[in-house]
């Protein structure tokens, strides 16, 4: 009795159902195939960041007042690559361009919120740490009143009732 997974002799003829000519046309559109992936899986690699940094990336400005309104501005943007720190605090590539660009515009006379509202304008009201009242920002400041007046309202009748 043989078994059907046990090959003593016989040549790969004997053994590949198709023929030794289909094996190798599986080969050819294997390897190609395999490299694909092997590319796109490997592609995170490839797009690491290889740029230099800013300039004012990493450097401060040379007049400490201008470098105070920098840093004081950098402080209340938040990074958009990190989300849980302000540009000041990542070092996300991103965040240094950001901060090159806070200096930059600081140097050039521009007013700490006229960047603000320049880099809003740009990322939109979630680069900010500080709100401003706008039409879809009004619930951030609407809802917490309301629960404030609800809740005092349910406090006033429960304590009617226990009286």
């Amino acid at each position: 009795m043989s078994s059907p997974f046990l090959v003593v002799r016989g040549s790969l003829r004997d053994r590949w159902p198709l023929g030794a000519g289909s094996l190798r046309r599986a080969w050819r559109t294997a390897i190609p195939a395999f490299a694909g992936i092997a590319t796109i899986l490997a592609s995170p690699l490839i797009a690491d960041d290889t740029m230099p940094p800013a300039p004012y990336a990493y450097k401060q400005l040379e007049d400490p007042r201008l470098e105070a309104k920098a840093e004081a501005l950098m402080e209340t943007l938040r990074c958009l690559v990190c989300q849980g720190q302000s540009i000041a605090d990542s070092d996300a590539s991103m965040a240094g361009d950001m901060r090159n660009q806070v200096r930059l515009r600081i140097k050039a006379g521009e007013q700490p919120e006229a960047v603000r509202a320049w880099l809003m304008e740009r990322y939109g009201d979630y680069i900010s740490y500080k709100p401003v009242l706008s039409a879809t920002t009004w619930p951030l400041f609407a809802v917490p009143a309301l629960l404030l007046v609800v809740a005092g309202i349910v406090f006033a009748r429960r304590l009617r009732r226990a009286k």
